[in-house]
């Protein structure tokens, strides 16, 4: 049988309730880790924090928070005390969730991302291999097509190669064998 803790008229169980400290816990102790880091990076030479040797650890925390978060959000019981303990209410909660999402995502290694489908398929769209029977081509609707451009830059080393390079001597004096200035020089 399940416990339940009664707020203002609205039966919460402990599991729901401990997901709601949890977030704001783990929230917490994310921005305190950046800050350290963020601190331990600049002893260590000013150090991009995306260099520090832990920096899969802080993208373990963000991903759980998120995982968290989104069990917060998708409770209905838990909105009257999301209300009372986040300041903004559940619109803070959703935005903050929404930039922890997105810092996930854009910091995320391939690792990671490879479980998401959603986004293997995007990466799979965007380079061609995804349903796209045909591969995008950047030249095309340029003029010429990416063939035409390899065989005429070919033709044309071909036609290099073959020409001789002719030098234009000045005139010299025989007597002492200097150049002799040219009209324009004069």
């Amino acid at each position: 049988m399940e416990d339940k803790t009664t707020m203002s008229d609205e039966s919460v169980s402990k599991e729901d309730l401990w997901h709601l400290n949890n977030y704001i816990l783990l929230k917490d102790y994310y921005d305190r880790t950046i800050s350290r880091i963020a601190a331990r990076c600049i002893r260590k030479g000013n150090i991009a924090i995306e260099e520090y040797p832990f920096y899969g650890y802080i993208l373990d925390v963000l991903e759980e928070i998120c995982e968290v978060g989104d069990y917060v959000v998708n409770s209905e019981s838990l909105r009257p005390l999301v209300e009372k303990k986040i300041a903004g209410g559940f619109a803070a909660l959703k935005k903050n969730l929404k930039e922890y999402k997105d810092e996930l995502m854009h910091n995320s290694s391939p690792e990671m991302i490879k479980d998401d489908n959603k986004e293997l398929e995007k990466m799979k769209d965007l380079l061609g291999g995804g349903n796209n029977e045909k591969l995008f081509d950047p030249t095309e609707g340029a003029g010429m097509k990416m063939d035409e451009i390899v065989d005429k830059l070919m033709k044309e080393k071909q036609m290099s190669e073959h020409r001789k390079i002719v030098k234009i001597k000045k005139p010299v004096n025989e007597a002492n064998r200097q150049n002799l200035p040219t009209k324009d020089e004069v």
